[in-house]
Order: structure tokens, then sequence, then C-alpha cells
């Protein structure tokens, strides 16, 4: 989906349900930005072709929005190309947290004798666990080739999470800082580590003023949808913190 010259997203890639993930690509004159890599590595391949198709010959680099395997799951396809994956310098998932990853996958799987049969392993083809190899610890940028971004601390969802905002183009890639239409997933905060960080997080991201959001799960938020995918999520946690 193309959000403005420079700014794309690959929605809908995916994952357990009913969940979907989302991934973001923004093109430089030199270097292409990919945010976030699906959660194995046949996603994190589509989104590359998608990222090469549209400016050929480009360096590549990936942010990944946060922790979760749906936003990682890729990561092993760009590490094999040579191609650096920053996050959060707190991401550092193991194999272990990996094994129960595909375990909830199969589980989901319905019918019995597909789930016998191994399905789950189409699924994570050629996927394996590949944490960041460059750290973010605080607010920083990075210049594509006339295109500036700017990398955003935005904890809530987990102490992980950060956004990446395109000034000129008024584009913002938030990962689950927002979902649009699904409801957010609370399980990894409390009122005590996160809702509250959360909200302080929306406040700085409607600060932004952004004309389009990415957000980490559902449709792309454009024009006025901005400001109401905003204030649905801030109902949701005042809702749970009071609750």
């Amino acid at each position: 989906m193309r959000i403005s010259s420079r700014c794309h997203a690959v929605l809908g890639l995916a994952y357990l349900p009913p969940w979907s993930v989302n991934a973001g690509i923004v093109t430089g004159e030199e270097v292409t930005l990919i945010v976030d890599t699906g959660a194995n590595a046949l996603a994190a391949s589509t989104i590359h072709g998608y990222a090469t198709a549209l400016r050929p010959g480009n360096r590549m680099m990936v942010i990944n929005a946060e922790k979760h395997f749906d936003h990682i799951g890729g990561n092993s396809f760009f590490h094999d190309l040579g191609i650096d994956v920053y996050g959060h310098s707190e991401i550092e998932r193991t194999e272990a947290e990996f094994a129960a990853e595909m375990a909830d996958f199969k589980a989901a799987i319905m019918d019995p004798a597909r789930q016998a049969s191994g399905e789950e392993s189409a699924f994570y083809h050629a996927t394996r666990l590949a944490n960041p190899n460059k750290s973010i610890r605080d607010d920083t940028g990075f210049e594509l080739g006339n295109c500036s971004v700017d990398v955003l601390l935005t904890p809530g969802h987990t102490d992980t999470n950060i956004s990446v905002y395109v000034p000129a183009d008024g584009v913002l890639y938030c990962g689950d800082a927002l979902t649009s239409v699904y409801l957010p997933n609370l399980d990894t905060g409390s009122v005590k580590v996160g809702w509250r960080q959360w909200l302080a997080s929306l406040d700085r991201i409607a600060r932004l003023a952004p004309k389009a959001i990415v957000p980490g799960h559902g449709p792309a938020m454009i024009g006025e949808d901005v400001g109401r995918g905003i204030e649905r999520m801030r109902r949701i946690l005042e809702e749970a913190i009071d609750g």
C-alpha cells in the first residue's frame, strides 16, 4: 500500500488467528528502511521483494518496532543477506521462547490431522531466531538520502516499543503502540508497569500530528482516522486502568 511517495506499508501478513501483522517500507535515494520483518522468513522475503522493487539498488536496513515474534520473526532472512537489523537494546529473545511461540502456532491448528502432520513447519519454513544486531537505546535519527527519519522510544505495550516517523511525509510507523480495528494486547503490561507509560507514548504520538499511521496490526490510519485511532486506544487503556 502506498502511503506517500516514499512511504509504503505491507499489510495483513499472516500470524496467529485472528491476528495479522504489518510492515513498513521507507525509500530514500540511497537507503531503504524496512520496519518489522513479519513472523517468519516467508513474510520477510515478501517484504524484501516489495522493498527491492520500489527502489532497486538501494542499500537496506531494518528496524524492529518491538520484541514480539510477529515483528522480528523474519530477521534471520535479512541477517543472511548481510542487512543490519536495529532494535531496542532490551530485545534478547531466547531459543526456548521461540520454541514456545512455534508450539502456540501448532496448537492453533484446529484440524487434528493437519496438526499431527506438522503443518506448522510450512509457516516456519527456513525461519530461525535472530535478534537485532544493532541496538537502539535512545531517540535517534537516520538519513536515507534526501529523506530523514526519526526513531522514537514509545514504550507501553512492551518496554521495547519504538516508532519510526518520517517528518517530511507526516507518516508514522508505530508498531503495537496502536492497533486498528483489533483490540490491543494488554497481556504484557499492567497499571503499574506499562499502561500509564503507554498513555504517555500516545500523547507523544498525538503531538507529532501525523497525517498517516501504519499500526502494528490492522488497516492504516489516514487523515481523520489518525485522531480517532489515537483516542480509541486512549479510551481502551484508560478503561483498563480504571477497571
